[in-house]
This record gives C-alpha cells, sequence and structure tokens, in this order.
C-alpha cells in the first residue's frame, strides 16, 4: 500500500477515487506545524534556528498520517505545486521522521496542475525529490515575518497603546493606502475649460470637434483657466471661417490579453464580480478541488496560485478547436498564441489559470456551480478562450479643422471596430487611474479642404480630481507593479489590515483607519527603511533568488537583522513625548487641519492658552491640551475625506447666542449626539442631546441642534393632575412623559409641535391601551463588567427599573429611564446586590426568614455521612463595587 498526502479531504477522496485500491491517500488539512505565538520561536543567536509547533488541529490528522507511513510501503507527497505546498510536504516528512515512522522507506514529491483523472495518473509516473530551495525560500519568508511581528509590535505597545506591528508586507500595503489619503487630503482642485466646436458639413451632417490650437498656439490642459479667458477665445473662435485642413486614417489592432495569473484574477473578479481577494481564492480553490461531473469527481479549472501565463499545448489546442465550433475560422488565429511572463522570477511559475477541459462551456455547468462559483468559472474561461482568440481590428481617424488665418485649430478623432475578434467575447476592465479612451465612434466622411459652417462653440469648465482611493483591484495592482508580496499572498495581506481595523471600507474603497495611520506614520518616523518600497522589493527579490538556489537563505536572514535588530534596540530610549511630538509633526495637516475662524490651527479651542498634542492613553490616541490639568479639553483624531458624518472628531455647527459656547455633532459608542461647550475642567459635564435617527445628521444645522439640546420641552400642565407633561426624545425616540409615565410620539417633529389638548389625548390613549403579559424592556443599556450579563431598563408594574441576571433595582424618580447612563445602572444594581434579596413582609414570610439561620447552622453540626438532600441555597450577595465610568479617548488625561 502506497500513501499519499495531500492538503484537503475532498482532494484526498477524488484522488483516491483516481488511483485505486492500491494506495491510501491521506489530507493534512493544511500547514500542520507553525512557529509558536510567542518569543523565542525564531533564534538569531543560534543561527536562525525555528522551534516549530504542531497546531491543537492538526494531532488528530498527524497521527492518523503517522500510524498509517508505519504500515505503508512508500510515502507520496502530492501537495500543490507552489511554495506554500512544498512547505506542507517538508513539515509532514519532518514529523514522520520525528516519530521514526518512515525508517527507509521510499519518499517521493508528486505534483500536478490541476485534478483530472489524466494530469493525476500522468504526475504520478513522475516523481521528484522535495525542492529544498523553495522550501528554504518559505523558512526565510516565515522567519522574517516572525522576527518583524514579534520585535515591532512590542515597541508599538510601549510607544503607541493599543497599536501593533501589521506586518512585513502589510505594513507597506498600509502605508501605500496612507499615503493615498495623504494626497487626497492634500489636494487642491484646479479649474480648467475645453472648448468644443460643432460644424455642419454640406450634405447636412455634423462634426463635432475640440479646440487644440488658439492664437497660433498649441492648447493645454490649463491654456484656458477661468470663465472670462473661455468666453474671450469663444468671441474669437466665431470670428472666423473654417475649413478640413487633413482626414487620416489608419487601420490598427487590439490584442487580446494572456490567461489570467493569481493577481490578474484577483483584480478582475473585484470590477467586474465584486469578490475581494479573499473571496476569489476561495470560491478558486473550490472549483479547482472539483465537481462531481458525469459520475466523476473532477476539478474544472487549474491550479490558482501561480505567476505564469502559458498554457499547455493539449490546452491551447482544445481552445482553437472550441473557438472555430462557437465562433468560427475566423476567429483563430493562424498560430497559437504564446505568452512570456512579466515576473523576474516566477517561483509559481506553473500554467495560468484556466479551465481543465475549454468545451466544458459556462452554461453546461449551470446546475453544478452556485452562483458565485459559475460567475468566476465563466470569467476564467472567457478570459483563457479569447487569449488564443484572433485579435480585433479597428480603423482610427482624426480630422484636423483649420480657421482660414490658420490661427485657430480644432481635432476630431474616431474609431470604427471593423472586426470584433476576441472583443466578442471577453473585454479587460480598467481601473481609475487608467487613461480613458478619447476616441469617439464612427466620423462622418470627410476630405481635405472640405468648407465648413460654424453652428455653435461650447466652453466647458472642468476641475482636476483627487486620486481615487485604492480599491482591492487596483492596490493588487499597485502592489503587484512595485514588486510587493507575491500572488499567493495578497488575500492574506488585505485581510490582515482589515482585520486589525487598520482599513475601513467605503463602497469597496480603502480608507485608513487613525489607527492604521498612527503605526504609519510611526514606521514612517523610526523605522523608515523597513516600510519603503523599494527596501520592500528587493528583499522580495532576495527571496525569489533564495528559492532559484541562487543564494543562502540564512545569510538573508542576517543582512536583514543586522541592521533591523539596531533600529529595535535603538527605540529603548525614546521617550513616549519624543513619539508623539513626531507623529503631530508627521500627521499635522490630517490631525490638525485648518481653521475657518484664522486661529493657529494647534490653539486649544478651550482655554485659547494650550497647544494641541496627540495623546495616548489605554484606548488608543486622541488630541489633547497641552495645558492640562487645568484645561481637560480632549477631542478624537480629525480626519478630512468622505468618513461619516463626526466619525473622526466634533463637527462645529455654531455658537449658542445665549452662552456664546460652541454646539457640536459628536459621535460616541451608542452614535451621534450633540454637546453645548466643552470640558474645561475635570469633572465638568457639558449639557447633550440625543440625534434622533429619524433625523439625517446632515440636516441638522444650528438651529435644529439648539432645539434638541433645550429637550425636554415643557407642554403643559394636566388639567386633571395638575402636573406637568414634557415632550422628549429617547433611544428608542420620541415620547410625552407625565407622572412617572410615558407615551411615544409618532415623529420627532411632534416632540417641538404637540399642543396641550393633544398630548393629554394621547396620554389617555396610552393609558387605555391594554398592555402585553410580563414586563417589557425599554432600553438595552450595555453589559456588566463583572460577568458580561446584559444591563436592561425594563417597564414594570410599579414603574422602571434595572435588571441585571436576577437583581432588579429600582430607578429613582431623579433619573429618567430613557436616557439613564450604563454608568449609573451599575451604581443602582450593584447597591441593590449588596443590599440582599428582599423579604416580604408576611408574617409566614417573616417566621421563614427568622428560621434559616438556625437550619443552617444545625445542617452544619451534622456527620457529613447523614448530610440531608441539598437544599435550595439563599442568592449569594454581590459585594458593592463601584464602577467608575469607562474612559474614553474624549475624556483621557493627557499622557
Amino acid at each position: 500500500m502506497k500513501l499519499v498526502i495531500v492538503e484537503s479531504p475532498s482532494k484526498a477522496k477524488t484522488i483516491n477515487k483516481y488511483l485505486g485500491q492500491d494506495y491510501q491517500v491521506l489530507a493534512s488539512f493544511g500547514h500542520v506545524r507553525d512557529l509558536p505565538a510567542k518569543n523565542g520561536s525564531v533564534l538569531p543567536d543560534d543561527d536562525f534556528s525555528m522551534i516549530w509547533e504542531v497546531g491543537e488541529r492538526s494531532k488528530k490528522q498527524l497521527n492518523e498520517i503517522i500510524q498509517a507511513a508505519k504500515s505503508a510501503d512508500s510515502l507520496i507527497l502530492a501537495t500543490d505545486p507552489d511554495r506554500e505546498g512544498e512547505a506542507i510536504s517538508w513539515h509532514v516528512l519532518q514529523v514522520l521522521k520525528d516519530k521514526k515512522a518512515l525508517g527507509s522507506k521510499p519518499v517521493q514529491r508528486v505534483v500536478f496542475n490541476e485534478i483530472t483523472k489524466s494530469a493525476i495518473l500522468e504526475a504520478m509516473k513522475h516523481p521528484r525529490e522535495i525542492d529544498a530551495p523553495l522550501v528554504e525560500a518559505y523558512l526565510a519568508r516565515r522567519a522574517l515575518d516572525y522576527l518583524v511581528g514579534f520585535s515591532l509590535s512590542p515597541v508599538l505597545w510601549r510607544k503607541l497603546p493599543g497599536a501593533r506591528s501589521a506586518g512585513r508586507v502589510q505594513s507597506v500595503a498600509l502605508r501605500l493606502i496612507c499615503v493615498r489619503e495623504l494626497e487626497i487630503e492634500s489636494f487642491v482642485a484646479r479649474e480648467y475649460w475645453t472648448v468644443e466646436g460643432d460644424f455642419g458639413l454640406k450634405d447636412g451632417l455634423s462634426l463635432t470637434a475640440r479646440l487644440t490650437r488658439l492664437d497660433g498656439e498649441k492648447v493645454e490642459k490649463f491654456t484656458i483657466a477661468t470663465a472670462t479667458a473661455a468666453e474671450a477665445a469663444r468671441a474669437r473662435i466665431l470670428t472666423r471661417d473654417y475649413s478640413i485642413k487633413s482626414v487620416e486614417s489608419k487601420p490598427a489592432k487590439r490584442n487580446p490579453p494572456p490567461p489570467f495569473i493569481t493577481s490578474t484574477l484577483q483584480q478582475e473578479a473585484a470590477r467586474k464580480l465584486g469578490f475581494s481577494s479573499a473571496r476569489t481564492m476561495q470560491v478558486a480553490q473550490r472549483l479547482y478541488e472539483g465537481f462531481e461531473i458525469d459520475g466523476e469527481t473532477t476539478g474544472i479549472i487549474t491550479y490558482m496560485r501561480t505567476d505564469g501565463v502559458t498554457m499547455a499545448g493539449e490546452a491551447i489546442a482544445g481552445a482553437r478547436e472550441m473557438i472555430a465550433q462557437e465562433y468560427g475560422k475566423e476567429y483563430v488565429p493562424q498560430a497559437p498564441r504564446v505568452y512570456t511572463s512579466k515576473a523576474k522570477n516566477a517561483q509559481e511559475g506553473h500554467e495560468a489559470i484556466r479551465p481543465t477541459d475549454m468545451s466544458r462551456l459556462p452554461a453546461s455547468l449551470d446546475k453544478v456551480l452556485d452562483k458565485d462559483q459559475h460567475r468566476l468559472y465563466e470569467l476564467i474561461w472567457k478570459r483563457a478562450a479569447a487569449s488564443q482568440m484572433e485579435s480585433a481590428a479597428l480603423e482610427r481617424t482624426t480630422v484636423e479643422i483649420e480657421s482660414g488665418d490658420g490661427l485657430v485649430g480644432f481635432r476630431a478623432t474616431g474609431s470604427v471596430l471593423l472586426f470584433d475578434g476576441f472583443l466578442r467575447l471577453y473585454q479587460e476592465g480598467a481601473d481609475d487611474d487608467d487613461a480613458e479612451d478619447e476616441d469617439g465612434g464612427r466620423l462622418p466622411k470627410v476630405a481635405a479642404k472640405d468648407p465648413l459652417s460654424l453652428k455653435a462653440v461650447r466652453p466647458d469648465q472642468h476641475f482636476t480630481e483627487p486620486p481615487p482611493r485604492y480599491s482591492e483591484a487596483s492596490l493588487v495592482k499597485k502592489m503587484e507593479e512595485l514588486g510587493i508580496g507575491r500572488p499567493s499572498t495578497y488575500a492574506s495581506v488585505l485581510s490582515v489590515l482589515r482585520d486589525r481595523d487598520y482599513v475601513t471600507m467605503d463602497k469597496n474603497r480603502f480608507i485608513p483607519s487613525d489607527k492604521g495611520r498612527l503605526v504609519t506614520a510611526f514606521l514612517e518616523s523610526f523605522f523608515t527603511r523597513y516600510v519603503e518600497y523599494d527596501f520592500t522589493a528587493d528583499l522580495e527579490e532576495q527571496l525569489d533568488d533564495v528559492s532559484a538556489g541562487k543564494i543562502n537563505w540564512k545569510q538573508v536572514l542576517r543582512d536583514f537583522w543586522k541592521d533591523f535588530n539596531i533600529s529595535v534596540e535603538g527605540m529603548s530610549d525614546l521617550r513616549v513625548t519624543q513619539v508623539l511630538d513626531a507623529l503631530n509633526e508627521v500627521l499635522g495637516p490630517h490631525v490638525f487641519p485648518a481653521r475657518e475662524d484664522g486661529l493657529a490651527a494647534r490653539q486649544c479651542p478651550a482655554c485659547a492658552v494650550g497647544q494641541l498634542s496627540l495623546k495616548v492613553g489605554k484606548f488608543g490616541a486622541f488630541v489633547g491640551c497641552s495645558n492640562y490639568p487645568e484645561c481637560a479639553f480632549t477631542r478624537q483624531m480629525t480626519a478630512n475625506g468622505d468618513a461619516g458624518p463626526a466619525d473622526a472628531g466634533p463637527i462645529l455647527l455654531g455658537m449658542d447666542p445665549d452662552t456664546g459656547l460652541p454646539v457640536t455633532l459628536r459621535k460616541g459608542r451608542f452614535g451621534l449626539f450633540l454637546q453645548l461647550g466643552e470640558a474645561v475642567e475635570k469633572g465638568d459635564k457639558p449639557k447633550r442631546g440625543p440625534v434622533p435617527k429619524d433625523m439625517p445628521p446632515e440636516a441638522i444645522d444650528l438651529e435644529r441642534a439648539l432645539q434638541l439640546l433645550s429637550l425636554p420641552r415643557p407642554v403643559g400642565t394636566h388639567p386633571e393632575t395638575g402636573k406637568l407633561i414634557e415632550a422628549a426624545i429617547g433611544p428608542y425616540g420620541p415620547y410625552l412623559r407625565h407622572d412617572g409615565k410615558y407615551a411615544n410620539l409618532t415623529s420627532t417633529d411632534e416632540v417641538f409641535t404637540i399642543g396641550l389638548n393633544h398630548a393629554v389625548s394621547v396620554i389617555a390613549d396610552a393609558k387605555n391601551k391594554p398592555q402585553r403579559r410580563g414586563n417589557q424592556a425599554l432600553k438595552e443599556l450595555g453589559v456588566h463588567p463583572l460577568d458580561e450579563a446584559p444591563l436592561s431598563v425594563m417597564n414594570g408594574r410599579f414603574g422602571p427599573y434595572i435588571k441585571w441576571n436576577k437583581v432588579f433595582a429600582t430607578i429613582p424618580k431623579s433619573y429618567d429611564p430613557q436616557t439613564i447612563s450604563l454608568e449609573e445602572a451599575i451604581e443602582l444594581v450593584n447597591a441593590k446586590a449588596a443590599r440582599g434579596p428582599s423579604v416580604k413582609k408576611t408574617k409566614a414570610g417573616a417566621k421563614k426568614a427568622s428560621e434559616k439561620p438556625a437550619a443552617k447552622k444545625a445542617a452544619a453540626k451534622k456527620p457529613a455521612a447523614k448530610k440531608p438532600a441539598a437544599k435550595k441555597k439563599p442568592a449569594k450577595k454581590v459585594a458593592a463595587k463601584k464602577t467608575p465610568a469607562k474612559k474614553t479617548p474624549d475624556t483621557e488625561p493627557a499622557a
């Protein structure tokens, strides 16, 4: 019996069917060992020896593999054909050797690019040994990533609480995103104008052309920069006669793109399908592992982690045959197309990503694949088929128009598709920064010296636009251009940035978070070399050279560690204030934008004496006043761009005319709120008001904000009880409050408009409305820090109360149940728990209460052997524990 090891159980099941009863195929379930997430897993002082640990989830699979290996005749390692696959095979082999499960049994390594019966059987005929340089490249990468992460993260924890290293490659990708955001924030739009003319032809047709020459000079983008200049140009254009100067038509060809590699598949799936890189690879993995087709499980695409753009000869032949059959012989080029990889060292360089059978049309898999699988397979199939189709044939025409005196010129361009070729099947998507095709459609037939009549001149105003934020497609493309990372790592790199909250996504675009910008600014200031694009790309090339067997992997580690370790050790004497001063400088335009009132950007708005600066606390970074503790002003970090309302800091709505205090819109843990004034001294509590859920933030101006801050609004005195009726807004909407009872209102506007008669009617209706059985939760406040159990505001028969587990605390009349805070609720339930459970004031109850201590003592004196059945124990008293309000970045004292 021959033992075959693959990664996944589905692959094992399929391959076992192909190979038959003489083989046993087991799955490793991915990597079986890794470096423990603790210091000392890589030892630079011991020539970079590495300590590996078997994961808990891998122990069962490894034990099964070990037992099978002991009874097998030979071992065949058939993991994926890339670097990670080679590493898995190496790890499995090392474990089996350590367990002495192999002895002198032969060990072979086989690779295949597709999971089809013919490919598997052919691979078994061509075994080889484990590729040592490829394994060494893996070891070097793993050691580098570990050393960077476990060296930088402690530095970040000490200097920037709450921050940690994004990772060797991730930090550089994050820098790309942050630099782009700075470009957007510092961008100043510039005005420019274009001028188009509509010309009439002698046969009644018209021709539209763009101004290219004025007063004998070439018109550049900013030649006409104002409306005045545009109007002056229009006046000069109207005074002249025009004719055709020249007509030039040129044939052109457009060639198809090569079949997909990993990075281009991720980019195109992001553009056309809206898939993240991780989702693309997840679906592609499923297509690679296969489905049951005609009674046999078959992989329907080739391996999806590749740098190679070549296709096997039989695949090309199959594609050409399919193209002739489905589209006609005219769509098949005379000779097969051959593509070459642009990668300097395609360490994962096998075939491109293609269907395993080009005659398997997407429509034939409608009932086999789910929606996402079908869409991705169709994309891969179309790209592979198009790569072997005939070029598209076009004719590009340029018409030059000139005034009689030669001082004014226009140009019209157009293109005509003469033969669609591969465009019949596939057209590649484009990113934002790709040049737009300015060619128009078909132009009317004209000849040189044909007279023209000028019908209209249209000046159009434009403004330059900032560079767009990166999408997944454009970021992967940029990383590939710079040589940062490798195709198989892009998905995990982008996932880490999201998972660690270094970026947020808005309309599938990356926006750096404040945490991400802080980490990037820190690394740029103190570890500049290690986030430089050229350094990272050069290191990737060295690792490629390791995989090619050109250089020693440990020498790469020695060269890196020598300088990197010095940089890390040099941070030990650096004070936090020095770090913050550097970050203030780097992030100044982002954190301290220019003020509309013209005052210094960093002048404290509360005391006007101190200077604003970044501070750090246990909840992360925030902005505080240097005059602390005399001035306790704090705010969140500020950001420009398209973040949501108040996401990055308070938005000043104006000044209250009565008090002269600023009115701001802010975002807290529970949503948006309004605030009047600032906390100038420690302990100050500025007046706050809620933002109704049915009121869009952009609709809140100073007048509306002052209305909301004035709540609750007195409506009038109830004619029957003589008590005040108030209208207010709570977390669950607008309501009326009267004599400790509440009645809902239908809209926020009613809070400000409802009269006394209507209010009395609403309260009466609420009183007469039948109540559901059981107490109702009015509001969920959060969780208790002692046990993470929820605290709720309940509406009971005798009024509102707080519920925490089996503790029920009445809400005093001095508190508003609609606005009571989590901290206030915690104090109430803690006090209630400290007093113990209530005892009913009945005679029987009093007797039972007095008897319990005696019964308990009597039970304690009895021998253990005669211990009676357990009685229900009284509820344990919970010691009162005063829980202070949690400090958030806008209340954290200065570091």
